[in-house]
C-alpha cells in the first residue's frame, strides 16, 4: 500500500472534495506546507474530445503572460546564418547533420527542439527518438518555423508546448509556488481561455469537463468551471 508523507497527508486535510473558484484554489495551494525546492504549479484539464480522431487532437504552444519561472534549453536544426542567429537568440546547440548525428548517438540534454522547414527531411530521421520524448519539432506546436531565432528566444524564455494525452487530458506548467497569486491566476486564465478557443468543430458535448490545480508534490485541487 502506498504510504504518503506527513506533509502530503497534512496537505490533503486542507483540501475538500468540492470545486473551488480560481482565487480560492490558488490561495489554498500557496498555503500548503512547503517543500525544500520551488515546486512547479501545474494545470490539468480533462477535455471532451476523442483522442483517437486526428481532427480532435489538441496541440500547440503558448507564451503565458507571467512566464513559468524557468529557462528552457533549446536546440535548433539550422545551419549557416540561420544557425548563427539561433545561437545568438539563446540556442545551446545549432546544426544540421552534425546535430542529428549527436542525438542519434544518445545526446538528449535539451528541452525543446526548433527546426527550419528545410531541415525536416534530416530531422525526420529522429522521429523514433524525439517523438516519445515529446521533443519532435512540429509546425502546429510552433517548433518548425522559418523564423528560427524568434522561436528559440520565445521557448528559451519559457514558452510552453502542450498536447492531449491518450485519455483526452491536457497538462501545462503555469508557474512556481514562489509566484504571486495574481501571476498564477493570470497564467491559469490565459491557458484555459487558449484551450477554450482551440475547441475542434467535431468535438461534441461539454468541451472542458474538469480542471485541477496542483504542485509537484501536492494533492490536486478541483477548479470551478
Amino acid at each position: 500500500m502506498l504510504k504518503h508523507s506527513k506533509r502530503y497527508t497534512d496537505s490533503c486535510s486542507k483540501i475538500q472534495k468540492q470545486a473551488y473558484p480560481i482565487d480560492e484554489a490558488i490561495g489554498i495551494l500557496l498555503a500548503l506546507p512547503k517543500t525544500k525546492f520551488d515546486q512547479s504549479v501545474e494545470l490539468h484539464m480533462r477535455l471532451g474530445i476523442d483522442p483517437r480522431q486526428s481532427d480532435q487532437i489538441i496541440r500547440g504552444s503558448i507564451s503565458l503572460p507571467a512566464g513559468i519561472g524557468k529557462a528552457r534549453r533549446v536546440i535548433a536544426f539550422a545551419d549557416g546564418e540561420v544557425g548563427g542567429a539561433a545561437v545568438k537568440a539563446g540556442a545551446i546547440e545549432a546544426g544540421a547533420d552534425d546535430l542529428v548525428d549527436k542525438i542519434q548517438k544518445g545526446w538528449a540534454d535539451f528541452d525543446v527542439a526548433i527546426a527550419h522547414p528545410s531541415m525536416m527531411p534530416k530531422v525526420g530521421k529522429l522521429g523514433r527518438i524525439l517523438g516519445p520524448q515529446g521533443k519532435m519539432p512540429s509546425p502546429k506546436a510552433g517548433t518548425v518555423t522559418p523564423d528560427v531565432a524568434a522561436a528559440v528566444a520565445e521557448f528559451a524564455a519559457g514558452k510552453v508546448e502542450y498536447r492531449n494525452d491518450d485519455s483526452g487530458n491536457v497538462h501545462c506548467v503555469v508557474g512556481k509556488v514562489s509566484f504571486e497569486a495574481a501571476a498564477l491566476k493570470q497564467n491559469i486564465e490565459a491557458f484555459m481561455e487558449h484551450i477554450r478557443r482551440s475547441r475542434p468543430t467535431s468535438a461534441k458535448g461539454v468541451f472542458i469537463r474538469s480542471a485541477t490545480l496542483t504542485a509537484t508534490m501536492s494533492p490536486a485541487i478541483r477548479l470551478e468551471l
